[in-house]
């Protein structure tokens, strides 16, 4: 899978309120030991990003999660742009998520930035 494949996976895990579906898009985007975290929480390994994205879902139910950039690389570092949508579809909060890729090729950790830059 291409990076942006890899990307486009693990953000439809977000939209994905069946587990088995969600497990199914991060087996193929997400390293069996890899790292989430935000101003929201942590969530180490596979498991726990499920578990953590089911918990989304049940705090935020109609939200979804949609990118507002292409992927952009340097190296085995990525970077991309969101926006979480409520219920209504308005744009709740947007954001910006930095990772790093794993030597399979998928993804070894995220953090995610929530708002806009703070200011000086």
């Amino acid at each position: 899978m291409t990076v942006n494949e890899i990307v486009a996976a693990y953000g439809a895990s977000w939209n994905e309120r069946d587990e088995q579906k969600r497990r199914k898009l991060l087996d193929a985007s997400w390293s069996d030991d890899g790292i989430y975290q935000d101003p929201m929480g942590r969530a180490e390994g596979r498991d726990a990003l499920v578990a953590h994205i089911g918990g989304f879902h049940e705090m935020m139910p109609g939200n979804t999660i949609e990118a507002t950039s292409g992927v952009d690389t340097y190296g085995e570092v990525i970077r991309f742009a969101w926006v979480m949508r409520d219920a209504d579809g308005k744009v709740a909060l947007e954001g910006m998520d930095f990772g790093e890729l794993a030597s399979d090729g998928r993804l070894k950790s995220i953090t995610g930035f929530f708002g806009p830059f703070p200011e000086q």
